[in-house]
């Protein structure tokens, strides 16, 4: 009894390591069958051998079943020793159970973080190959092979600094920052952070930033700041000067006096006007004037409107031609869409040589007003047509100033339209004059519109 006793000890830790390295995968080959043939020997002392060998036979299936994930059927004959081994290897299926649904809900939770990232994330493993990644990441990329998992930086984003940066972080451990753009139909600029992935872990994580639309506000914002100091500094130069000179005595000189106080006056109105301009577009662009929206009949706008450019058409012996339908009602505000109007007449005059004509047509179009300004002016180069609305764009700079712009006025009329939720185009030509249309909200049916 002793031997068996001792040997039965043997017994239960033999089976639990042979069960463990199935469950693991380890290689069991012969140390399993060994240790399985130890237990099998020990029992052998204490039962008959034909009751054992079926014991063990049904443990050993059960063993490599549970591995495999398969449940051995219950009612096999058990001894109170083997009894005691089963429990043992039920309970470690259980306790691998719940740690694999554990495992399976976390892994579940951080892939919907990920994904649900507005940055883009790749992991890579120590060699710097991505191994996993959002789908952020996949929106910014768009690889033309598809698949970003198992591919190198450089073969991804051919740029040798974040190739370099994956590498660093790699190898030193080391974290960069940088800044790259992503050419292409539409390019992006993306600013992105490489660093290890820390806790004694191989590999690096890169965070992708989409900086594409802050960059371009930086532009903006640095091309208005040295507009409007251009713009500024020209009457402020010509007011400058004529003044010195006639602190210099041209004062009392009749004949040039007069003149200079005439340029100081001319450039003084510029200057308010810009200003005016300027802090118009302003309100507008900060949301700051309200709008009421009525019904506004349009042949009364474009007749006011018209009236304030009809000096400087008959001046330069203009026919100024007005054709709106008397039923033609749009809906916005009254004020804004007479200053549209007016912008738009005085660019018109302007650019028309003498003896021009300037049209203006109204119609009921696709449930819209529609209003044509057209001249027989100079026209537009097809390359300047998407920039024309811009704040201090010009075609000809030098001329727009002589003819007394500020550069600001079809900015104001592109956001005027778009406070009133209409719209505004521009077709045109060289040496063929031009034609802006503006789009409003109808407030009258195609019958009345055309009566």
């Amino acid at each position: 009894m002793p031997l068996r006793s001792t040997l039965l000890a043997l017994l239960v830790p033999a089976l639990l390591v042979a069960t463990l390295l199935v469950l693991f995968g380890q290689p069991t080959g012969a140390l399993a069958a060994g240790l399985v043939t130890l237990a099998g020997s020990a029992l052998a002392l204490g039962t008959s051998r034909v009751a054992m060998e079926r014991q063990l036979r049904a443990l050993t299936q059960k063993t490599q079943s549970l591995a495999e994930g398969v449940m051995f059927p219950a009612g096999v004959e058990r001894t109170d020793d083997l009894a005691q081994l089963e429990d043992a290897i039920d309970t470690l299926d259980d306790r691998l159970s719940t740690q694999n649904a554990a495992l399976n809900q976390e892994a579940r939770t951080l892939t919907a973080v990920l994904d649900g990232m507005a940055e883009g994330l790749w992991v890579t493993d120590a060699e710097g190959t991505v191994v996993r990644h959002n789908d952020a990441l996949s929106e910014m990329l768009r690889p033309a092979q598809g698949a970003i998992v198992g591919q190198r930086p450089l073969a991804l984003i051919r740029n040798e600094a974040l190739n370099d940066a994956v590498a660093r972080a790699c190898q030193e451990g080391a974290s960069t920052r940088l800044e790259l753009t992503l050419e292409g139909l539409f390019s992006r600029t993306l600013a992105v952070r490489v660093t290890p992935v820390g806790r004694d872990l191989p590999g690096s994580a890169a965070v992708f930033h989409d900086v594409t639309e802050l960059r371009r506000l930086e532009k903006v914002r640095k091309d208005f700041v040295a507009n409007v100091s251009h713009e500024l500094r020209t009457p402020i130069t010509a007011i400058r000067g004529y003044a010195e000179t006639l602190q210099s005595g041209a004062l009392n000189d009749a004949q040039v006096a007069p003149r200079m106080v005439e340029i100081i006056h001319r450039q003084s109105e510029r200057l308010s006007e810009l200003v005016e301009d300027l802090l118009e577009l302003s309100r507008l662009e900060a949301r700051e004037m309200t709008f009421q929206r009525t019904e506004v009949p349009l042949a009364l706008a474009v007749s006011r409107a018209a009236e304030g450019v009809r000096p400087k058409a008959e001046g330069k012996n203009q026919h100024l031609g007005l054709h709106i339908p008397p039923g033609l009602v749009a809906l916005g505000d009254g004020r804004a869409i007479e200053q549209v109007l007016l912008n738009l007449l005085d660019n018109a005059v302007k650019y028309t040589p003498a003896g021009g004509r300037v049209d203006v047509d109204g119609a009921y179009e696709g449930g819209r007003c529609v209003v044509r300004v057209r001249d027989t002016g100079v026209g537009i180069e097809p390359k300047h047509l998407s920039r024309i609305f811009e704040r201090f764009y010009r075609v000809d700079k030098g001329r727009s100033r002589d003819m007394g712009g500020t550069g600001l006025g079809l900015s104001i009329v592109k956001h005027l339209m778009g406070a009133m939720d209409g719209e505004v185009k521009v077709e045109s030509q060289p040496n063929a004059g031009s034609t802006f249309v503006i789009f409003l909200p109808s407030a009258a049916g195609p019958t009345a519109a055309t009566g």
